[in-house]
């Protein structure tokens, strides 16, 4: 254990092993959801949904151990959601209507483009001064605005808040399981936050899913595969199996023969990363107080590598884009400070691949808690914010804190926040108070929006 501390830093970082793992086991129970979900995304482009479960956890597993050993830091890393979504209805879809063959294997051949230029442009530091010179009230308004992003996915799992046509959002069915174990399971975790309860976070999750095996097994939470509710209880009935996973299944031909297309593909995976990845890194370092004296964050480049590696691999392995996760600051909430947060997260993501069963039985209801409560935290970054002298900034985090729980994207929260800054400098006749990365930055927002109305 001595060498374990050692190796972390744990002393230096005012935590221990205990804890460490602790903050482990609850990022992982906060993002194994997509151990479910992105076979059942991924199956839809006629990919092999066990073959993509398999690479899901190895690539999961992979990124987040270079994280825990390059950066030494408490982040973990699995496939992206919305980017598996884009994977298959904006690429796959349509390419399978106009009779392309197999268009699953172009888009992992994108992705592994992707991942190749993101490792350029780590090695060139473009990606690490993107995150290092934001601008710190953007930096807050980015990490609240997280905050609210992910509170919102998890009250729509759980079916509290739903869509709606005419108020956009509205109030879910209060009447079933979900909704009231859901809501039972944030209350339970902030009386235990209240109190001090060592691990709090896990046990919301335990809990509200040891409450939701209640509710079946009294006939109040029924399962039915058609309404999208299935046993919250292990089944090991068929055994345990693992798939191989589709690997090195690119098709390099369709690419010389559409390059603009593809460059597309490329480009909308590129863009959607970037600044998902920048944006979850800030959030979740600056709540474990990992960012120095001057709110930049030390290993930057190797927590970057650790996405750019991640994404190369899961493309290999047959999974869409790797990044960073911000179910992270859950772990970090429940004290996780360093590298063996991330790699107790990366064993258990390899432990799935035989205990599956267990692993996909937890209900997104039951780790609705978690992400409310964390949101909360998160949004507690609003208080460091400067309203008053720094307008430009301001108005920047602001737009980045709604923009993204109301466009359902980290991404386009980022895009508004740094566009809006850069455009109210000018008008201020500062633009040369404008680091070159936020240039840049502006100049991929400007194309993005450009590509977005063409």
């Amino acid at each position: 254990m001595e060498r374990v501390a050692k190796f972390f830093e744990l002393e230096k970082h005012g935590t221990n092993v205990k804890t460490e793992v602790l903050a482990g086991c609850v990022t992982f129970l906060s993002m194994a959801y997509i151990l479910a979900i992105n076979p059942s995304i991924l199956s839809g482009s006629g990919m092999n949904a066990a073959s993509v479960f398999t690479a899901t956890a190895v690539s999961a597993a992979f990124a987040t151990l270079i994280m825990a050993f390059y950066a030494n830091y408490p982040v973990a890393l699995a496939a992206g959601m919305g980017l598996n979504a884009y994977f298959v209805y904006s690429v796959c879809v349509p390419m399978a209507q106009a009779g392309v063959n197999d268009p699953w294997q172009i888009a992992l051949t994108a992705v592994l483009c992707e991942g190749l230029i993101f490792i350029v442009l780590t090695l060139c530091k473009f990606r690490e001064a993107l995150i290092n010179d934001v601008p710190a009230n953007l930096k807050y308004g980015i990490s609240a605005g997280i905050g609210l992003f992910i509170a919102i996915v998890g009250l729509k799992s759980a079916g509290i808040v739903v869509s709606d046509t005419s108020t956009i959002v509205a109030l879910g069915n209060f009447g079933t399981p979900q909704v009231a174990l859901a809501l039972a399971g944030i209350i339970i975790c902030a009386v235990m936050y209240h109190y001090n309860v060592p691990g709090y976070i896990l046990w919301s999750i335990l809990i509200t899913w040891g409450l939701g095996m209640v509710a079946q097994a009294a006939g109040w939470y029924v399962v039915d595969a058609a309404a999208g509710t299935s046993s919250l209880f292990p089944d090991f009935s068929n055994g345990i199996s693992i798939a191989a996973p589709h690997f090195m299944a690119f098709n390099f031909d369709y690419v010389g023969g559409h390059i603009i297309e593809f460059a597309v593909i490329v480009f909308a995976f590129l863009f959607v990363d970037l600044f998902d990845t920048a944006g979850t890194l800030i959030a979740v370092a600056g709540k474990a107080d990992l960012l120095d004296e001057d709110g930049n964050l030390p290993k930057a480049k190797q927590a970057l590598m650790a996405d750019a590696l991640g994404t190369v691999a899961g493309a290999c392995l047959g999974t869409s884009t790797v990044t960073s996760y911000v179910e992270s600051s859950a772990g970090v909430a429940a004290g996780g400070r360093t590298g063996l947060t991330a790699f107790t997260t990366a064993i258990l993501f390899i432990v799935a691949l035989v205990l599956s069963p267990i692993f996909l039985a937890i209900p997104s209801f039951a780790t609705t808690p978690a992400l409310v409560f964390v949101g909360l935290l998160m949004v507690s970054n609003v208080r460091n914010m400067d309203f008053e002298e720094d307008i430009a900034g301001a108005m920047g985090g602001y737009l980045a804190l709604i923009m993204m729980p109301f466009t359902y994207s980290i991404a386009n929260g980022i895009m508004f926040g740094m566009l809006a800054f850069v455009i109210i400098r000018i008008f201020q006749g500062q633009a040369n108070k404008v680091h070159w990365v936020m240039w840049v930055a502006a100049a991929i927002f400007v194309l993005r929006i450009f590509s977005l109305v063409a």
